[in-house]
Parts: C-alpha cells; sequence; structure tokens
C-alpha cells in the first residue's frame, strides 16, 4: 500500500514540473495585445487633459481681468506682454487691487492689451507638450483654438 502511495505520488510530482514554453509564449504574446491597446488610450486621455488645463487657464485669466476691470474703475489694466507667462502673472488693478493669472505647469500665458477704442484684450495660453494655443478674444467673447 505504501508502495502504491508512493508510485502516484511520485507521478504525480513528475506532471507538476512547470509551464511548458508554449503556455509562456502565450501569455507573453496576451500581455503585449493588452499593452498596445492601453498605450495608445493612455497618451490620448493625457493630450485631452494637458489641453483642458490649457482651456481652463484661459477660463480663469478672463475671469480675474474682468474682475480687475470692475476693480479698476471700468477700464483694463495694462501689462507686461514681453515674455510668456509660466508661474503666476500679478496685475495691478485700479490703485490697491491686484488680480493673479495663475498659469498651470507646462503651460504659457500671454496677456495682449489694446488701449481702443474700444479697450479690448487677448489672453492666449499655449499647452508647451501639446502645442495647442487657446486664445480668448474680448472682442469676440469666443474662446479659439490654433
Amino acid at each position: 500500500m505504501k508502495a502504491t502511495l508512493r508510485t502516484v505520488s511520485e507521478k504525480r510530482a513528475a506532471r507538476e514540473a512547470g509551464f511548458t514554453l508554449i503556455e509562456l509564449l502565450v501569455v507573453v504574446v496576451i500581455i503585449g495585445v493588452l499593452v498596445a491597446i492601453a498605450i495608445p488610450l493612455y497618451l490620448n486621455y493625457k493630450k485631452g487633459a494637458e489641453d483642458k488645463s490649457a482651456q481652463s487657464d484661459v477660463r480663469n485669466a478672463v475671469i480675474a481681468i474682468e474682475q480687475c476691470y470692475t476693480d479698476g474703475g471700468n477700464k483694463y489694466q495694462t501689462a507686461d506682454t514681453a515674455a510668456a507667462q509660466t508661474s503666476t502673472y500679478t496685475m495691478t488693478c485700479g490703485t490697491t487691487g491686484t488680480a493673479k493669472l495663475v498659469v498651470t505647469s507646462g503651460n504659457e500665458l500671454t496677456y495682449d492689451y489694446s488701449a481702443g477704442p474700444p479697450e479690448t484684450y487677448k489672453v492666449a495660453v499655449k499647452n508647451v507638450n501639446t502645442g495647442h494655443t487657446f486664445t480668448y478674444d474680448s472682442s469676440t467673447g469666443q474662446v479659439t483654438q490654433t
């Protein structure tokens, strides 16, 4: 009886030696297919999120500029437009107030003021990763993408 049990357990141990090369190759191929599908989807989501951050920066800048307009006696404020801003852009509103145009990491904000008449301004935010620029023109009241 002991000899029979030993023989059966030796046969079972011999069958459970491990995975075959074919089984391992099938698993590697399946993982490769899943990665090939997932990476482009991830990159598209990332690109879309970066564009949305630039659009959000444009909307937030317009709100801050319009608040500054109200605080500054219904007059748009001039600003330094020599270079695109990449962190925080502070504008003086009237005699004592300030407005901050916050720029998300990876974006560049440009504020362009025209004394008019009529007074107008443009806010452009470029996402450096996607290369897309979103511009708000106060004369049209619309955001365009270039």
